[in-house]
């Protein structure tokens, strides 16, 4: 039995550099080696599953984080002035496109939608910089499934006054978001989707022994 090697600093250090394509590339491998799992799952959704992604593993690995931030800036609009997400899954992805952002000499404001109302103070929904009405705002995902969390934080990004027209997922599931957001007006782009995970993952493994 072959051992992979682990997603080292060697693979990923020169992320900050590499040519877009190469990025996504490393992106790919890095789920596959540290957030994709075979077996039997209950989802959030209640769903049961024969698979998981557990996306915070690469969106808080180092190098992951700044690869995604890089690969999800790419497809950004050029009149976003803002990303936003759902607590907890979007926080490093708002994080990591924001940071990757200014460094490449673009303003973009970070906000994380609560799931619930804060209980003192200003009781928002919303934290992060106060934008003018009609910020065009992107709402971030890691792992799409029914599509609901993002819609969540679509719908009071709304209610702030802000103008939502996009998501975009690290992953999508292709287990009904897409549909959901089409219908309710939502453009819709998505990284990488369940098969191109479960295409590499087989070329990682190919005996289907996740520890090989």
């Amino acid at each position: 039995m072959t051992s992979q090697p682990p997603a080292s600093a060697a693979l990923f250090a020169p992320i900050a550099t590499l040519e877009l394509g190469i990025v996504r590339q490393n992106l790919l491998d890095l789920f596959c080696q540290v957030a994709y799992k075979q077996g039997d799952f209950v989802l959030s959704s209640g769903q049961r599953s024969s698979y998981y992604i557990n996306g915070k593993q690469v969106t808080l690995h180092p190098w992951g984080g700044l690869a995604v931030g890089r690969v999800l800036l790419s497809l950004l609009p050029a009149d976003a002035v803002a990303v936003a997400g759902l607590t907890l899954g979007a926080d490093p992805l708002v994080t990591a496109t924001s940071v990757v952002g200014a460094y490449e000499g673009r303003s973009l404001a970070a906000l994380i939608i609560r799931k619930e109302a804060k209980g003192h103070g200003t009781q928002a929904y919303i934290e992060g910089p106060t934008l003018p009405p009609y910020s065009s705002v992107v709402v971030l995902e890691d792992v799409v499934t029914t599509g609901q969390s993002a819609l969540k934080a679509v719908e009071l990004l709304r209610q702030a006054g802000y103008s939502i027209t996009q998501v975009i997922s690290l992953v999508d599931r292709l287990q009904g978001g897409a549909e959901l957001y089409h219908q309710e007006g939502l453009q819709f782009q998505t990284v990488f989707s369940i098969p191109d995970l479960q295409a590499r993952w087989a070329e990682l493994h190919p005996t289907g022994d996740s520890a090989c």
